[in-house]
């Protein structure tokens, strides 16, 4: 299963992403939305399940996370992480692999249920990719208009019975983007 990833598109819909998103098998956006005319947009390209961020309003009728399932893999979406990324991204550099982690990154992991295998953001319009703790943490940047000299890009993630796999796209010429990154699924006996 593929599936497009996107976030903070802030009311614009980037013409780019139906190449992009073309044969992936469902859409998730992690929120600051901005319109509906995005998400209907992004629904002519694949089904689209989406949360609300900050400037979403509560009457868009978006939840403000969602735990689904998809392809297998336990998916967790939200818009902001309850910790600073830059801290997330120090803590899985510390402690590649899926055990241990950090100390101060216990009680983020805590947020989620322990079946989850990919934590799904969006907010700081700042792409990451980062393994910690047995999950995929991902924040596909920002596919809305240029704002604080951040690359725009979305991010495509494979699920397969024995891996996971991200990587950051470009929306347009973007240096140092994270590399992309695969991870060994848990086992569910």
């Amino acid at each position: 299963m593929i599936i497009g990833l996107v976030s903070d598109t802030h009311g614009y819909f980037e013409p780019k992403l139906n190449g992009i998103f073309a044969g992936v098998d469902v859409i998730l956006h992690a929120g600051d939305v901005g319109a509906d005319s995005v998400l209907d947009e992004l629904g002519e390209i694949a089904p689209v399940r989406a949360v609300r961020g900050n400037v979403d309003l509560a009457s868009s009728g978006l939840p403000l996370s969602l735990q689904l399932t998809l392809g297998g893999a336990a998916i967790h979406v939200l818009h902001i992480l309850p910790a600073p990324q830059p801290d997330l991204e120090k803590w899985a550099e510390s402690a590649p692999g899926p055990r241990p982690i950090p100390k101060p990154a216990e009680r983020l992991a805590r947020a989620f249920e322990t079946a989850t295998e990919v934590v799904l953001f969006g907010h700081s319009h700042r792409p990451c990719l980062a393994s910690m703790g047995g999950i995929l943490w991902i924040n596909p940047g920002s596919a809305g208009r240029q704002r604080f000299s951040l690359p725009r890009t979305c991010a495509l993630l494979e699920v397969s019975a024995r891996n996971l796999r991200a990587r950051i796209v470009p929306l347009e010429s973007a240096p140092h983007l994270p590399a992309p990154i695969s991870v060994h699924r848990k086992r569910r006996d």
